[in-house]
């Protein structure tokens, strides 16, 4: 399987030059950085080359490096069943860097990039419907990017005395904030099934 994608990485390189930064095998699966310019241009090619034929767009994900000038990495996966072979798409790009939408190639694509603007906060351009998929209409900020604070800005709850569903701000009590760094066992005032076991022996000592 490595030989075969070794031969599929250089083929890339020679074919499409203007859009292969660079390629490599790792754990027998084959990575190309791709210029974010040429990503639809290269995703067409993958798709209709008789030697490649990637017809399937499996997943397109991101990734956060907010020490990195171009912080995130957009990663496209794909398969092909005429080959039986998968590809791993890379492209880098800035926090305020937009990146065109490969929704006419590839219409599963939609909610793929739906998501990752919604997690990352990645805009794709050209694309039919960008708007969150998985918070809602008015969430704040965006989960899957590094800085992202756990607790989150919103909390949402549904209030009795007005009937509806309120937003407000998250308050956190300062005891919250406090933390012992014990693990989740010790201080506890019950005892866990096998704990009887360590009395046991130390009894015996």
């Amino acid at each position: 399987m490595t030989e075969a994608l070794q031969e599929l990485g250089a083929t890339l390189e020679i074919k499409r030059d203007d859009c292969v930064l660079v390629w490599s095998v790792d754990f027998d699966e084959l990575t190309v950085d791709v210029a974010p310019s040429n990503i639809v241009e290269f995703v067409e090619f993958l798709k209709t080359d008789s030697a490649c034929k990637f017809s399937t767009l499996v997943d397109i994900t991101g990734v956060d490096y907010p020490d990195r000038a171009k912080r995130f990495d957009v990663v496209y996966h794909f398969l092909s069943m005429y080959q039986n072979q998968r590809i791993r798409l890379r492209v880098s790009i800035r926090e305020n860097e937009m990146l065109p939408s490969i929704v006419d190639v590839h219409p599963s694509a939609n909610w793929f990039e739906r998501e990752v603007f919604d997690m990352f906060g990645v805009i794709f351009t050209g694309h039919p419907d960008l708007r969150r998929i998985l918070t809602d209409y008015g969430f704040r900020g965006h989960p899957l990017r590094k800085d992202f604070p756990t607790t989150g800005y919103t909390e949402v709850r549904y209030d009795e005395a007005q009937k509806r569903v309120v937003y407000e701000p998250v308050k956190l009590v300062q005891e919250y904030r406090q933390f012992d760094f014990m693990s989740p066992w010790e201080g506890a005032n019950y005892i866990l099934p096998g704990d009887e076991k360590g009395d046991e022996k130390e009894g015996a000592k």
